[in-house]
């Protein structure tokens, strides 16, 4: 029994086919494979990575996409254009944010994004296709593997599974990165971003930093044993 796993992907297309090159060189091209989220923004090829997953959902791989706070953005925007996710600290919404990486997505999708709002929603509603409108939308919160709960950013500790809050699910950080709660199955996430996957006692944090020009991570977990997946083959990681 085995769960491959990948890290924060944010545009990254080139790493994330290198990422799964990876994975299907250990366990095969029929390995089961959790994303943990934030498929957009930031990186040059938003449009790229979504129809990547997407298409390779529709082919029959036993791909699973949970859903990251940065993908809630651009379905919401098309949707409902002045939602700003309360989950930000600044307030400010996704396409007025200097760091969250909208320009480069609505650029992948050939929108100009320095023009007045109304222009902007007009040519992103015509350019998104709406697959992956509805694809980015619908993806699910977790997955519950034996092997381990897969989840963007984390889970509120003391919360039954089914009860959990989407914004925790999405944002969480403080109460779920500083509690050494032992959680049943390992919590493999991302959302904070680290110079290298970290393996700690109860979760296993995938996310390498893609968004900021370091590798995508990619790892797999077998019982007792989790390794993370390198050019030159596993490399153990040990809890910290």
């Amino acid at each position: 029994m085995r769960l491959y796993a990948i890290g924060d992907i944010h545009g990254q297309l080139d790493l994330l086919k290198a990422a799964h090159q990876r994975i299907f060189d250990d366990g095969g091209p029929d390995a089961v494979i959790a994303h943990v989220g934030d498929l957009i923004d930031r990186g040059p090829d938003s449009r790229g990575v979504v129809d990547h997953l997407l298409r390779g959902q529709q082919a029959g791989r036993p791909w699973i996409v949970t859903r990251g706070n940065h993908d809630r953005f651009l379905p919401a925007f098309l949707n409902q254009p002045d939602w700003i996710d309360p989950g930000l600290s600044s307030g400010q919404h996704w396409v007025d944010h200097p760091g969250l990486g909208a320009a480069a997505t609505l650029r992948s999708y050939g929108v100009d994004p320095d023009q007045p709002r109304e222009a902007l929603l007009r040519d992103a509603r015509a350019a998104v296709p709406a697959d992956h409108a509805r694809f980015l939308a619908a993806l699910p919160l977790w997955y519950l593997h034996p092997l381990a709960l897969v989840v963007h950013a984390g889970i509120r500790p003391g919360i039954d599974l089914q009860d959990q809050a989407e914004g925790d699910l999405v944002w969480i950080r403080q109460g779920f990165l500083d509690s050494d709660v032992d959680f049943g199955p390992l919590v493999v996430h991302g959302h904070t971003a680290l110079e290298a996957p970290a393996l700690y006692a109860n979760r296993l944090n995938l996310d390498g930093g893609a968004a900021y020009g370091r590798p995508l991570s990619a790892a797999v977990i077998e019982p007792g044993a989790v390794h993370l997946l390198t050019e030159s083959g596993r490399q153990p990681l040990l809890p910290e």
